[in-house]
């Protein structure tokens, strides 16, 4: 998913401080539409706030019409919790790893290929 920044910085209309909430001890600037709805927000922090804590952030599933699909819908984010989680194991895992699961995907889509053309 790629967030369209241009679309969300026309669409909004309201940026509303939050001083906190949800557990969060850092103060943020939520970006809002016309009609209220969350576009992202600006989170702020002092030298105990981590990397999520500062800086531009968004919850996806509350800002989807600020996002495009990099693959043009061809994989649905939104219900394949698996494929999410495949892609967040492999940001943080190495190269070996990386090789490791290219080699069964490749096995994987070959196999796929055989069981189509029968």
């Amino acid at each position: 998913m790629v967030f369209d920044f241009s679309k969300a910085k026309d669409a909004t209309t309201m940026i509303k401080l939050e001083s906190e909430g949800k557990g969060r001890k850092h103060p943020a600037f939520k970006f809002l539409d016309s009609e209220k709805n969350y576009i992202c927000e600006i989170r702020y922090g002092d030298a105990t706030a981590n990397a999520l804590q500062r800086g531009l952030w968004t919850n996806t599933k509350h800002a989807i019409p600020y996002f495009n699909s990099a693959t043009n819908g061809w994989i649905d984010y939104s219900d394949n919790t698996f494929l999410v989680k495949l892609f967040s194991y492999a940001l943080v895992s190495t190269a070996k790893g990386h090789h490791e699961a290219l080699k069964n995907l490749i096995t994987d889509i070959e196999e796929q290929k055989i069981n189509m053309n029968g």
